[in-house]
């Protein structure tokens, strides 16, 4: 965030913000949800989730600091006050983060594809979470771009949706983590993934489609907006702090690490090309979102068919079977 200030051109936006920024996130956020896991078994859910709520916090904080920020101090050092605010809150982390369980000797923790020929159930989990991250980042990126075309929501108040979904999304993280303590990991997940398809559907489809020329139809629009966002931002939340937990669900907790990063260096190609081909589809419909909105809905459909196919893989596919 830093070197956002000092950007004066396109190429400096994507090497600063892109590839120096996501590589530090990935190097912050996967050991320290890793390390969550070390430490808790039977209530791993809900640690995971209260440790994952902090991100939907951010969420609602900077998103209206930088609006606030921007016509103050402008672009530079709105970006420079966020930054320093990442130095103290990683400072923090790094003084409290601690692994339990030392490394074996002679035990890897580098990606292994080799797991997926043994574990059926491990590889449709991580095709599971691939589909999931191709569809979670479409509607956090473009649901503001949306809100602002269809000229229901004005332009303030379309950017804070995304404070809206993350209030959602930070109450989504760890209520279901708690439940899926009490009820079964896969069974929570698999439960916010329909809720997630069926929001998509019924409410973000529908606004997608109709065009604002009544006052009624741009209410129907706002509202719908709204609504999505509150409802999908709580479902979705799980889509980051159960899907960790699910992966441990599937190993032995001092084999997490390599698991967690076997499944994630495939997932990582999910998160890479989910928003580019999202924005494509919005090109070639013309600059309408209908097309994007089934796609999320599609790759939503895919990942709930392969959690519910993997969990049969350990349990069956009894429904009453906690799991």
């Amino acid at each position: 965030m830093l070197l956002l200030g000092l950007c004066t051109k396109y190429w400096h936006f994507m090497l600063a913000f892109g590839v120096l920024g996501g590589v530090g996130t990935s190097l912050l956020f996967t050991p320290a949800l890793s390390a969550v896991s070390h430490w808790f078994l039977e209530k791993r859910g809900s640690a995971t989730g209260i440790a994952a709520a902090g991100g939907s916090l951010g969420g609602i904080i900077f998103p209206l600091a930088l609006q606030k920020l921007f016509p103050k101090v402008g672009f530079a050092w709105a970006t420079r006050i966020i930054g320093f605010i990442f130095i103290f809150c990683s400072a923090i982390a790094v003084l409290l983060i601690r692994s339990r369980l030392p490394p074996k000797p002679g035990q890897s923790v580098m990606p292994d594809l080799r797991i997926f020929r043994s574990n059926r159930s491990y590889l449709l989990l991580t095709l599971g979470i691939y589909f999931m991250e191709w569809a979670l980042f479409v509607p956090i990126t473009y649901l503001t771009t949306f809100a602002t075309s269809t000229g229901a929501l004005s332009p303030a108040f379309s950017y804070q949706l995304i404070a809206i979904m993350n209030a959602g999304s930070c109450l989504g993280r760890w209520a279901p983590g708690y439940i899926a303590d009490k009820l079964g990991r896969f069974n929570s997940m698999i439960a916010a993934l329909a809720v997630c398809t069926a929001t998509t559907i019924t409410l973000w489809l529908p606004a997608s489609i109709l065009t604002p020329h009544t006052a009624a139809e741009a209410t129907t629009i706002k509202a719908l907006s709204i609504v999505y966002a509150v409802i999908f931002g709580f479902a979705s939340g799980s889509n980051i702090s159960l899907t960790p937990v699910c992966v441990g669900q599937l190993c032995d907790t001092n084999e997490y690490g390599r698991y967690y990063a076997t499944c994630y260096t495939i997932v990582s190609f999910g998160t890479l090309t989910g928003i580019p081909i999202a924005g494509s589809l919005i090109s070639a419909a013309g600059g309408h979102y209908w097309g994007v909105v089934v796609w999320t809905g599609l790759c939503y459909i895919v990942s709930l068919g392969c959690f519910i196919w993997s969990r049969a893989c350990r349990v069956g596919w009894k429904l009453p079977v906690k799991y």
